[in-house]
């Protein structure tokens, strides 16, 4: 039995053509070889699995090569390239910084570097995860990196660039490594199955490439263990239920719910996906990155920006032809909430059912939920809602035209009673009708005095405005107008408002405001009209939007007086204090204030600048 070996050590890249993704970074170390340009370092970042160190190996046996090609790929026949295949190079070193970080590993380094190559006209040194060095360690290699010898090239690879420190990012030419795009994934994966004999389709490979997460040799280990699972044979199916990767079905299937409103059918779908034992952040996350390719599959222009297969590409089309914008961009938001405060709630399942819910609504209360009439509850001991005996007190009209009394007292009135209009037939006997008896007429009586009802008191319910029982409503009586006010003077509204100030000493902004405003009365039809000037503009707006109806009532009983209004004003800028701050200006009040120290002052030729 031939001995197995991992896709990522089988087909690692050998060449630079063969390099995924990197293809500027290729291009580059090309140009460097065939123009003779070799800087002595060369740095190699970016996150796992993209080729740093493919790409260094690559490098190392080009520049040695003895016979490249003319676009400058290694020819794979020299000595130098076989003696690298077959691992006995003299001429190219790796050393693994994670576990040789010491200053005597790095000592040992510097000794071996002044050996020249053998074979080939560079000694090449490869420092794996160079980050790992510890401080000492850098120190002691930054001289030998600045200065090396004329046949020594260093290419140092990590992932972690912002660990090492600037004085040695200085010495090297950086190549940032990107992530892989997934379409490069799926056709390098596509390339190796058809070598492998493997048949899998285009979604299983879509899949297999976004759990990569832009690194192929995670990509070709996550295929190994497919190919393990499911033989050479590949289902989409299989692929998700071993990789655990929520499936595009489940998506689609809640935004049917959504769009017709069935948000029980979202909450048993969500129940369903963690009984399978999915992450429900990782499903609020992937319902996300749904609604975004909806948007991008109705938007035109966008198709680039989908990474999916041209079956799911078809889907996304078909229902974003069935969603409005308007509706996209409000579940954008409510996932965006939900996965934002997730960790924080302390009932999480209730706080994604709650989303799920949102979005169920978007477009409005269902119909059957609107159509259902509302409800409501009688009272243990009586009905209508209001307890027995309890009288119901509501503001109404001074008057009740005679016709609203008719219909709302409840007693029965004889023109209620339906008379025929029919004339009897030719020929029959005489009917003799009686007419009904006419409705009294109401006694005017005297109205009973009205009564504004608290603010704590039961208003009427609907049931028993309904009914036909009568409603005994008692009236508070007006504000007599026809009884004089007294209106406070001049001096009382100040006393007053010196009051008022001192009542918000719990509010120092507040009450500052109202002690340094000016006042001034005056009276318009019957009315106290207190104008009070503030500091400026803001204080006023916020007075008046916040604040002043407050106030009104307020100086309305400390005055004992109900016709009193509020207006508020700005004092006019040249009538306001010049306000004192710096030290120089309180310096120079003192002495105007006080001619001793005045004089002390010009005695002692002080400077108070």
């Amino acid at each position: 039995m031939a001995q197995y070996i991992v896709s990522a050590r089988k087909y690692r890249p050998d060449s630079f053509e063969s390099l995924i993704g990197q293809d500027n970074i290729a291009r580059t170390l090309k140009n460097s070889i065939l123009r003779g340009q070799l800087a002595h370092a060369y740095l190699f970042c970016g996150p796992r699995g993209v080729g740093k160190t493919s790409a260094a190996r690559i490098f190392a046996k080009t520049i040695n090569c003895s016979h490249p090609s003319a676009d400058m790929e290694p020819c794979g026949e020299c000595e130098s390239c076989v003696s690298f295949r077959e691992g006995r190079s003299y001429c190219i070193h790796e050393l693994d910084a994670a576990s040789n970080n010491g200053v005597e590993d790095i000592k040992a380094l510097m000794e071996q570097v002044q050996i020249p190559p053998q074979v080939g006209r560079y000694s090449v040194y490869i420092i794996d995860e160079v980050h790992m060095l510890t401080q000492s360690a850098f120190n002691a290699f930054l001289k030998t990196l600045e200065e090396p010898p004329a046949h020594a090239i260093f290419i140092l690879a990590t992932t972690e660039k912002h660990k090492i420190i600037p004085t040695i990012l200085s010495r090297c030419q950086t190549y940032d490594f990107n992530r892989i795009s997934v379409p490069d994934i799926v056709r390098n994966l596509r390339d190796i199955a058809g070598k492998e004999g493997v048949n899998v389709d285009d979604e299983s490979l879509h899949v297999i490439a976004h759990k990569a997460d832009g690194a192929m040799r995670d990509a070709l280990t996550i295929f190994d263990q497919t190919v393990a699972f499911c033989g050479t044979d590949i289902k989409y199916e299989d692929v998700i239920r071993n990789l655990g990767v929520l499936d595009y079905e489940y998506s689609f299937r809640l935004v049917d719910a959504f769009l017709g409103k069935d948000y029980a059918t979202a909450l048993l779908t969500f129940d369903e996906i963690l009984s399978k034992g999915f992450n429900a952040l990782h499903f609020i996350s992937a319902l996300g990155a749904h609604f975004r390719d909806l948007l991008v599959s109705r938007t035109g222009g966008l198709e680039s920006l989908l990474d999916l297969p041209g079956s799911l590409r078809e889907r996304y089309r078909e229902q974003a032809a069935r969603t409005s914008l308007k509706f996209l961009y409000d579940a954008i938001g409510v996932v965006s909430q939900c996965e934002a405060g997730y960790r924080a709630s302390t009932n999480q399942r209730l706080h994604i059912e709650f989303a799920l819910m949102r979005l169920a609504f978007l477009g409005g209360i269902p119909a059957e939920a609107a159509a259902q009439p509302a409800t409501i509850p009688l009272h243990p001991q009586g009905t209508g809602g209001v307890p027995p005996e309890t009288p119901c007190v509501a503001k109404a009209p001074d008057t009740i035209p005679a016709a609203k009394t008719k219909e709302v007292i409840g007693s029965e009135i004889a023109e209620k009673t339906p008379v025929s209009d029919e004339k009897p037939a030719i020929g029959s006997e005489k009917v003799e009708i009686t007419p009904a008896e006419p409705a009294p007429e109401p006694v005017a009586e005297t109205p009973k005095p009205r009564r504004r009802p608290a603010k704590t008191a039961a208003g009427l319910s609907l049931s028993s405005l309904m009914s036909d029982e009568e409603i005994t409503v008692e009236l508070a009586p007006e504000a007599a107008s026809d009884v004089p006010v007294q209106l406070p003077d001049a001096e009382t509204v100040q006393a007053k408002w010196a009051e008022l100030a001192g009542m918000y000493s719990a509010q120092p902004r507040l009450s500052n405001a109202l002690a340094n405003a000016k006042l001034e009365s005056r009276e318009e039809g019957g009315i106290l009209i207190v104008d009070f000037a503030l500091v400026n503009e803001a204080q006023k707006n916020w007075i008046a939007e916040k604040k002043l109806r407050e106030l009104e009532e307020r100086f309305q009983k400390l005055l004992e007086c109900p016709k009193v209004r509020l207006e508020p004003g700005v004092i006019p800028e040249e009538q306001q204090e010049a306000k004192i701050y710096m030290p120089v200006e309180k310096a120079q009040d003192l002495i105007s204030k006080n001619a001793e120290v005045s004089e002390l002052v010009k005695d002692l030729a002080l400077d108070i600048r």
